[in-house]
């Protein structure tokens, strides 16, 4: 024992989230294989669009936790007091008004998306605020480099909600829409642990400089901005996939999506190690672009490599993580996990370009995002039509992201050359 203790000591705080994270990554595409193989592809339809909402959930809730992280890094003493106080504040008010749209619209979420039933959605609803109060105190974490706690979190709902889930789907004769919104529900409980809310105060009558909120809201604005965009990206297919097409279409379109967007879960976890480092050596007046370069060749290199794997073996992947049921969508595999690694790259720029507060490439995210969208909903023939969109989509994005890094560097450096000459001409 001894030896683990001082192994573990020896990893540092960065490294270790980043095999939790992994964990986690793990547990969750465990969790959603074990509901393809127990549902089959018509019931794993429903499965998979509580899933869905559970990521558009994770993508508004990111807007709560980069503020959160961003300000943690630049706020100190009475300011950050206010500050975290407000984010509480702002996180339970807005969940709690998200969650009763969604309790008053859940029939028409039910017949927008041809469930089963209604009650999935209710149950999801009760649960929001839960979710964003969450997300604040991940981006505490974050912002404070306090990876061992962050990484606990995240843990702490995966496990509950795979455990939960599959002992409510075994021991409990409901419809698996309400036992699985039911897990997901209770695994925001558990997501809340650890944390530490000594000396917070939603209600604080301590405020923020004006300056100080506006700085907050507009970054807050912005990277709600992007993040709608995140959703929009990174779900909507599979949304109008579920409504286009019948529910055996969804479920194997579904399982293609899972499997494919495994580059952009492993993604994920460096953007959450990106964005505080650029933050903090912007702060303290040093090159970001170093970092980004590493974490573009990590992910550039992972996704080919998974593109590779995908095109070389699809139906040995979809034969072991799904079954034989899935096989007739094992040709797309490849397709799909190239469309997801052009956006999981793209990503990695977007969010660099966000935490340098450069917010050009957020809008361009976002006209890219609904022209996705406007694709899908003019070319959905079939199955690999949606997916070429896509692929055609996420191509212009990166190369559109790329000109914009060549651009905005070429002309500092020119900007840097003419202070040079200024200098020199001064002398």
């Amino acid at each position: 024992m001894s030896k683990i203790k001082v192994a573990l000591k020896k990893v540092s705080p960065k490294h270790l989230f980043m095999g939790s994270a992994l964990l986690v990554n793990g547990g969750n595409y465990l969790y959603n294989l074990l509901l393809g193989r127990l549902l089959g592809p018509e019931a794993f339809a429903d499965a998979a669009l509580l899933v869905t909402l559970l990521l558009v959930l994770s993508f508004v809730g990111m807007t709560f936790q980069l503020a959160t992280t961003k300000f943690a890094v630049l706020f100190s003493d009475e300011t950050w007091i206010a500050f975290k106080n407000t984010m509480y504040r702002y996180a339970l008010v807005f969940g709690v008004f998200t969650g009763i749209l969604v309790l008053a619209f859940s029939k028409n979420l039910q017949e927008l998306f041809n469930t089963q039933n209604h009650y999935m959605f209710m149950i999801f609803a009760v649960a929001i605020p839960l979710y964003f109060v969450m997300s604040v105190n991940r981006g505490r974490f974050q912002g404070r480099h306090d990876f061992g706690k962050l990484a606990a979190t995240y843990q702490t709902e995966m496990w509950s909600r795979l455990l939960l889930t599959f002992a409510l789907l075994l021991l409990v004769p409901f419809e698996p829409g309400i036992l699985i919104a039911a897990g997901i529900a209770l695994s925001f409980v558990f997501g809340l642990f650890p944390s530490d809310f000594k000396g917070v105060q939603v209600f604080s009558k301590s405020k923020l400089a004006s300056v100080d909120l506006r700085q907050v809201w507009i970054f807050i604005g912005l990277t709600a901005g992007y993040e709608l965009t995140q959703i929009i990206i990174n779900n909507s297919d599979i949304l109008l996939v579920k409504h286009y097409f019948n529910d055996k279409d969804a479920g194997l379109y579904s399982s293609l999506a899972l499997i494919g967007r495994v580059v952009y879960f492993v993604a994920w976890m460096f953007v959450m190690l990106l964005m505080p480092t650029v933050i903090q050596k912007q702060k303290d007046g040093e090159p970001t672009a170093p970092i980004l370069f590493k974490y573009v060749f990590f992910i550039g290199g992972l996704s080919t490599f998974i593109v590779f794997v995908c095109f070389l073996f699809p139906n040995l992947i979809i034969t072991l993580m799904f079954g034989d049921a899935y096989l007739s969508i094992a040709h797309l595999l490849w397709k799909y996990a190239l469309a997801t690694s052009l956006f999981a790259v793209s990503n990695i720029f977007a969010y660099y370009f966000l935490s340098l507060n450069q917010y050009s490439p957020v809008i361009l995210s976002g006209l890219l995002g609904f022209s996705q969208v406007a694709l899908i909903m003019l070319y959905h023939d079939n199955l690999e039509t949606v997916v070429h969109m896509q692929i055609i989509a996420m191509v212009i994005l990166l190369v559109a992201q790329l000109l914009f890094f060549i651009i905005k560097n070429s002309s500092s450096d020119t900007g840097e050359k003419k202070m040079d000459l200024v200098g020199n001409n001064t002398l």
